[in-house]
């Protein structure tokens, strides 16, 4: 990502979220028609305690050295939740970046995990788990997270890439729509994601080419991508149709792994006592007749 594209991205960013605050919602009074939806420039440097100049110079990417208190500010006067808050500070880095400030080092995607890893998640043998870096490429699975993602893994094989990639699956394979029970909800929560991760590693070549193969391939992502929204990965519900054992609800945790920079393992489980958790348990079952 260059100047221009990164200042293209705070520029676009901003004005997202201030585009969906209406006057009401922070306490403003509007009088007579709005030519712009959402708040106006100067309301927003009211609300952030600046100067209108130096609020546009921001919202035209002069990101750069803005101060603590003034991304702070503005993460109030926009309503932004946690992740758009990291997102605006990410921004600010990436912004500090192009012109040579210190900045930090982007996030390695590695292609190999190191083997405590693979034996961790092989050792996991009541949870579906997956490790997958910034990039949303599955770098390796423990045999039940196999069984459950088995749609993503297939055709993954010689002549496709060499690692699963969720988000290609999501939006460019037809059976994610069938796999997925709530399609459109795991299709926006997919790209926010995956927003999150290209802004934490701006200058990330791999994060660049997928996000420009997916906007090219899929309208619907391309639409999605420019709503400009980031959310974090953590407890959360997905409710699945597997191929074999019907439909299930899980939850996943997110766990960060020490040492791999991006790399995160998610972990798969069912509200004990539940249908789920047979329907998880008969899969495992068939996963371990399998190996014998």
């Amino acid at each position: 990502m260059d100047a221009d594209s990164v200042r293209d991205e705070i520029r676009d960013f901003l004005t997202s979220r201030r585009g969906r605050i209406s006057p009401s919602d922070v306490g403003l009074r509007s009088f007579g028609p709005r030519q712009v939806q959402g708040l106006r420039r100067e309301e927003v440097a009211t609300l952030a305690g600046v100067s209108v100049e130096y609020y546009a110079r921001i919202e035209r990417g002069a990101l750069a050295g803005v101060s603590e208190g003034v991304l702070v500010a503005l993460a109030g006067a926009l309503r932004l939740d946690d992740a758009e808050r990291e997102h605006l500070h990410d921004l600010a880095r990436a912004a500090a970046a192009t012109q040579g400030l210190p900045r930090r080092s982007p996030a390695r995607s590695p292609s190999l995990l190191r083997p405590g890893v693979v034996w961790l998640l092989d050792a996991m043998t009541g949870a579906a788990a997956l490790a997958v870096n910034s990039r949303q490429d599955v770098l390796h699975a423990n045999a039940l997270g196999r069984a459950l993602f088995a749609p993503l893994f297939e055709g993954a094989g010689s002549g496709g890439p060499a690692f699963p990639n969720v988000a290609r699956f999501t939006y460019l394979d037809s059976a994610a729509r069938e796999f997925y029970l709530d399609w459109p909800r795991m299709a926006r929560e997919c790209a926010a994601a995956l927003r999150g991760h290209a802004g934490r590693d701006p200058f990330d070549p791999g994060i660049a080419s997928l996000v420009g193969e997916l906007t090219t391939r899929s309208p619907e992502f391309a639409a999605v991508w420019a709503s400009h929204d980031v959310r974090f990965h953590r407890d959360v519900e997905k409710s699945l149709h597997h191929p074999i054992v019907g439909d299930l609800t899980l939850r996943y945790e997110q766990l960060e792994v020490a040492g791999e920079a991006g790399v995160h393992v998610f972990a798969y489980t069912a509200e004990p006592g539940s249908s789920s958790a047979a329907a998880l348990a008969r899969l495992a079952d068939s996963v371990r007749t399998a190996s014998r």
